[in-house]
Parts: C-alpha cells; structure tokens; sequence
C-alpha cells in the first residue's frame, strides 16, 4: 500500500513545482505591471503638479503684464498732457507777436472803447448859481430846466477775465469816462447877470447863460457771460467829478460824487456792440447851495481793441 503512494506523492510533488515554476512568473509580471503603474501614476501626478505650476506661473505673468500696459498708458497719457501744455506754452508767445495783418477771433478783444449819448435828469433845480441868485434877487431871475441831454466817450480797460480765478465767465474792467451834460441854453440871469449889471442902474438886459455839466469817472465795471454775443453788466460803486458852468455864488466849480450804474450789451458785427445804460449820480445833497444828483439813460456803440 505504502508502494502504491509514493509515485503518487511523486507525481504530486512534480505538479506541484511545476505549477509553482509557471505560477511564479506570472505573479512576479503582475508584481512589476503593478510597480510600473504606479510610477506612472507618481510621474503623471508630477506631470500635473508641473502643469499647475506653469498655469499660475503664466497667470501671473499675464497680471504683470496687464499692469505693464497700464503703467504704458497712464505714462502716454502724461506725456501727451505736457506736450499740449507745452504746445500752449508756444502758442502764447505765437499769439503775442502775431503779425499786425493776421485776423483776430471775433469778440476776443477784452478792451472797448464806446461813445455814449441819451437822456438825463437832475433831482433838484439848480439854484445858486449867477442866473438865479438868493444873494442878489433882481433881474430875470430864470431857471433852468431838470432835464437835459448828454453824450460822452470811455473805454473799458480789461483787468481779469475770470474775476482772478474766482468767479468763472465774469469780467472786471477799469472805465474811464468823460460826459457833458446840457440842462438850458437860454435862460436869462440876474442882476449880476445883466449888461450892464442893475446893481448899477442898468437896464433890464439879462445875459443869456448855458446851463451845462461835464462829469469824468473812474469806475470798476463787472461784466457777466464771458464769451457770449450778449453780455450785461454793473458798476457796483464808482468815482465822479462834475464841474458845473456856470459856478456858483461861492465860485464852486468841481462837485466830486458817487456814480452807480447798469447796463447790457450786444456784439452784432465783428467786434462791434451795441448796448444801452442807466447811471445814478449822488453827491450827498447839496454843496455851496448847488445839488446835481440825477441820473442819466441812453445808449452805447462800443468797439472792441
């Protein structure tokens, strides 16, 4: 029996290392495919980790150079603010010393010369004066009338266009002004007044006297709407000297005052304006028994320089 199992164990034990030699290599190919993917898998994680790494580093990249052509722009943008300052810079003296034939915009002048003329009206009669005489009551004694017409010259001499940085599109100007005024022509005079004088046993032959007034002033003139055809404007406060003929009893010529003023204006053609003005004159009351408060009205050509 013992005989009949041992070339059976033998058999079994060649099977066996048989199957063991076949088995072998097989487990170890499967051992080393296992190895292999895995070290692929490592090398594709790496692989992957390298591409992220590439992706945020073009990232920022991209971010610096969209702050590169920022930079680019703002520092365009700069250099092309000082060329137009500088280009500017160039124009004024260009400007300044541009030939006397070359054309000028129209209405840029600043400066105005303007010829005045209208109507004019006094508070008070003048009284005190050779014609009508408290001093001397005898001859014809007249008055004149309170109205009168007037005409006159000035220029506006230009100080600022934007009220010194603080008031845009406003104007401030310097006026000068002369204006003669014409109460009466005819009116007869008194004693003192007459040829020869009653005061001396003359007839009655009143000398007839011209009642006239020419008043100068200096003014500040503020003028809106810079840059506009029509523009009005207002002296806040201005100095004038009216010199009266005839003098009064007390041989007073000059009667200095207050002018107050208003007005607007219209550039129809080139640098030509029309426009028209209300002026009050206050001297505070009467002076060596002579008032010439009043006002004036009327119009205005003025031309551009």
């Amino acid at each position: 029996m013992m005989k009949f199992f041992e070339p059976a164990s033998s058999a079994l034990r060649a099977a066996l290392i048989v199957l063991s030699i076949t088995i072998a290599p097989q487990a170890q190919a499967q051992d080393a495919a296992a190895q292999r993917i895995k070290e692929l898998e490592t090398r594709l994680l790496e692989m992957q980790k390298g591409m992220q790494m590439m992706q945020s580093n073009m990232q920022s990249m991209h971010n610096e150079l969209e702050k590169l052509r920022t930079q680019s722009t703002q520092v365009t943008q700069q250099v092309e603010v000082i060329q137009q300052k500088e280009a500017a810079r160039e124009t004024v003296p260009q400007t300044a010393h541009k030939p006397s034939g070359e054309m000028e915009q129209e209405g840029s002048k600043a400066n105005m010369v303007f010829f005045r003329g209208g109507f004019a009206h006094s508070s008070q009669h003048r009284d005190g004066l050779v014609f009508h005489s408290d001093v001397v009551p005898a001859g014809a004694q007249d008055r004149p009338d309170k109205n009168a017409w007037y005409f006159g010259a000035g220029f506006d001499w230009n100080l600022t266009k934007n009220t010194w940085g603080m008031v845009p599109r406003t104007q401030v100007l310097a006026e000068f002004m002369l204006e003669y005024k014409q109460f009466s022509s005819h009116v007869q005079g008194n004693a003192l007044a007459n040829m020869p004088t009653q005061l001396v046993g003359g007839a009655t032959n009143p000398h007839s006297v011209t009642v006239s007034q020419l008043s100068i002033y200096a003014s500040p003139k503020i003028k809106f709407m810079e840059g506009s055809r029509f523009r009005p404007w207002l002296i806040p406060a201005g100095f004038g000297m009216h010199i009266i003929s005839p003098p009064g009893e007390s041989a007073s010529f000059f009667i200095p005052g207050v002018v107050f003023g208003g007005g607007a204006e219209y550039r129809f053609w080139k640098d030509f304006y029309a426009g028209v003005d209300a002026r009050y004159h206050v001297t505070g009351g009467k002076k060596d028994g002579i008032d010439v408060d009043g006002l004036t009205a009327g119009g205005y050509l003025g031309i551009g320089f």
